[in-house]
């Protein structure tokens, strides 16, 4: 498959690694971006990854209110540097996550915000659904776990589809800020207020 230049670039821009090493992770990927990142993870070059350890103390509380004025959102989005913290990029990427979560009401930040309660709860649930289907145990928690995934992925901030993109992560558009902006970001809490609710 043909690599082109926009691809090279597109791979850069996501995970800062260099130019060649983008190239040879595409070619290897046969083209899939996917893979390609995966591929440059798995050499350590992903330098989003290595900054996502890093302590994020800055930032900023960023608002949005949505344009019918019955839903506003406000989030505190860390990064490392005040420098940072006040640049316009930064600032988009607070709105636009702001946006998503006045459109996909998310419940939690991550997975691990998820109290275990909760979880105990949902996976009361899915075994009342199957306790008729006559499935072995071992498929029956296969089933639980994909149910729990999807439970993740509906209320989990950084598990959601991104609402403009849906070929990504949230996860996957603050590790691609994290890449262009050269620190760690993270998205510590969000409060979302909905007219009568």
């Amino acid at each position: 498959m043909e690599i082109s230049a926009k691809m090279v670039k597109e791979l850069r821009d996501q995970t800062a690694a260099g130019m060649m090493d983008c190239k040879k992770a595409l070619v290897e990927a046969n083209g899939d971006m996917e893979k390609a990142k995966d591929v440059l993870r798995k050499r350590g070059l992903s330098k989003a990854n290595k900054k996502l350890g890093r302590v994020a103390e800055n930032g900023a509380i960023v608002d949005y209110i949505h344009f019918n004025n019955k839903v506003g959102v406000m989030i505190e989005l860390n990064c490392e540097t005040d420098f940072v913290a006040r640049t316009d990029e930064f600032k988009k990427l607070g709105r636009d996550i702001c946006k998503h979560i006045a459109m996909e009401n998310p419940k939690y930040v991550t997975v691990e915000d998820v109290d275990s309660e909760t979880i105990e709860k949902e996976k009361e649930i899915y075994k009342a659904q199957l306790a008729n289907s006559g499935k072995p145990e071992k498929v029956v928690n296969k089933i639980i776990e994909g149910k729990l995934e999807k439970f993740y992925s509906e209320n989990c901030l950084m598990k959601q589809k991104y609402f403009l993109d849906d070929s990504k992560t949230i996860d996957d558009i603050i590790k691609e800020a994290i890449s262009k902006m050269g620190e760690n970001i993270s998205v510590r809490r969000f409060v979302r207020f909905e007219l009568n609710q």
